[in-house]
């Protein structure tokens, strides 16, 4: 699916990081970065001095790859108020790797990021937080977040089944499938 917006960015370059984080416990490099997103459909346009920018008709990337992971995800309208930021990096108090999706602005930002941050122990290797990552899909005419069943399971064992992953906002389930009431974005569980 096309990137449409930021959040159909941020969270399916999350569900990516995370996978690279947990296999390796380490950060991926800019260039690992540069080319999931463009697995995602993103374009590079430059590339150098501690900054890579990519985008396509409806998104610009920003990656800033340092000793931390910085990317910002912006409308390419320039609208502030809807960027996102994907973060990551070493907290050596926790000795963790933290991956969050945040609003770029918490100020102007319209809505609140309902995606737990992914905590992975640096002692364990384990994940230890229930971050709703996934990719979109469209299917007939609606957008989906899709969400694999051990994320699922870890939601569902979170406590918080009811809360959108992308706003925050509350989810109405049917079966399989979830729409939040207040941002419209729909979830959906698969079994691979």
């Amino acid at each position: 699916m096309r990137a449409y917006d930021p959040v159909t960015v941020a969270i399916p370059l999350a569900y990516r990081l995370e996978k690279v984080i947990l296999e390796r416990k380490s950060l991926p490099s800019g260039d690992e970065v540069k080319e999931i997103l463009k697995e995602l459909g993103l374009e590079e346009l430059y590339s150098g001095k501690g900054l890579s920018l990519l985008r396509n008709r409806d998104v610009v990337v920003l990656v800033f790859p340092r000793e931390n992971l910085v990317i910002d995800v912006i409308p390419a309208t320039g609208e502030v108020s809807d960027a996102l930021e994907v973060i990551a990096y070493h907290d050596r108090k926790l000795n963790a790797l933290i991956l969050e999706v945040l609003p770029a602005n918490d100020i102007e930002y319209e809505g609140n990021i309902g995606v737990e941050p992914a905590i992975i122990s640096l002692d364990s290797g384990e994940l230890e937080s229930a971050p709703v990552f996934g990719e979109f899909k469209e299917e007939g005419g609606e957008i989906y977040l899709v969400v694999d069943r051990d994320t699922f399971q870890r939601w569902k064992e979170s406590g918080k089944l009811d809360v959108c992953p992308v706003c925050g906002g509350e989810l109405s389930w049917r079966g399989k499938k979830a729409v939040c009431l207040d941002c419209g974005y729909r979830v959906k569980v698969v079994e691979e």
